[in-house]
């Protein structure tokens, strides 16, 4: 079934984690989808590649993942919604402009998906991705569930324009390749903003020292909207004797393993959607429950890490 056989919003489909992020791209009027394929990102190019015509679309596989992540960039200049997708080995290759283009800003909204592969069922390796939001300075995004993967990369692309810059998305195979229930919203109508490059803003990195003190005012301000965000959110007791800080596939896991041994009137499961920046003051308020946190993540400890500084 295409992601767009039926546009009737509130209908109810089992969708891949992959394919409701083509339609939270869908929903949020993309025009311009540029990608390398490589598990287990692939097929969300391949759906929007399904449905290009229908839906007015501008679809490519690239030569590489950096001359993906530059034609949705073009795209985002000329003012269109652009989304860029690769697997966690191809964000070294893009990052040789990433690392450039969050310095020069973007007009239309941006979304860079990259999807890893804990345990590396199709990859050399299991590379986590995620320290490039904390190098680039930008911000990062973690869907838990298959509607959360809609709904994050529908609203990405707004709080790429507010910005105005780049957001990163991160999948990992475990919620890419499984199945949900995923409730369909609206898909624009036809027709939309048409590409327009204005010459008087040119694309530069420069002056660096003042763009870079910019990204980290950015950061800043994002810190209170993420507090606020319903993709974070805390579940168990008011003083549980543990808590549990997590991420991505690790909410559903955590709260798979309390159910198993019994424990969820003991246990409280802070998740964390935005990952970095940091929710900070709501990090601060859950962690004065207990004294006891454990954290639950694929691969590394990025969330780990960061938190341990907020508390530094």
């Amino acid at each position: 079934m295409s992601i767009i056989d039926l546009d009737e919003p509130g209908k109810e489909l089992l969708l891949m984690g992959n394919e409701a992020i083509a339609r939270g791209a869908l929903e949020a009027g993309v025009k311009v989808c540029a990608a390398y394929p490589g598990t287990p990102s692939t097929d969300i190019i391949e759906n929007l590649a399904a449905v290009a015509k229908s839906m007015g679309l501008y679809v490519e596989w690239s030569v590489n993942e950096k001359v993906a992540l530059e034609v949705a960039a073009a795209a985002s200049f000329s003012g269109l919604r652009a989304i860029c997708a690769m697997k966690q080995n191809g964000l070294n290759v893009a990052s040789d402009f990433l690392l450039g283009l969050n310095m020069m800003g973007i007009q239309g909204g941006l979304l860079l998906v990259t999807c890893d592969d804990p345990s590396a069922h199709s990859s050399s390796n299991e590379q986590d991705s995620r320290p490039f939001a904390k190098i680039a300075d930008l911000p990062l995004l973690e869907p838990s569930t298959f509607q959360e993967a809609k709904e994050m990369a529908k609203w990405a692309f707004t709080l790429s324009e507010e910005i105005r810059n780049v957001v990163l998305m991160r999948g990992v195979t475990r919620t890419s390749h499984a199945r949900g229930n995923v409730i369909l919203g609206e898909l624009p109508q036809p027709g939309g903003p048409k590409a327009h490059f204005d010459k008087r803003n040119p694309r530069i990195t420069g002056p660096v020292n003042q763009k870079h003190s910019q990204l980290h005012k950015m950061l800043a301000s994002l810190e209170e909207v993420f507090a606020k965000s319903p993709f974070n959110q805390y579940i168990g007791p008011k003083s549980p004797e543990v808590l549990i800080i997590t991420c991505g596939t690790g909410w559903l896991y955590s709260q798979e393993a309390l159910e198993m041994m019994g424990v969820e009137g003991r246990v409280g499961i802070l998740k964390i959607g935005t990952t970095w920046p940091l929710p900070t003051r709501l990090i601060v308020e859950n962690l004065a429950r207990t004294d006891k946190i454990l954290f639950v993540e694929e691969v590394d400890c990025f969330l780990e890490g960061n938190v341990k500084e907020v508390l530094g």
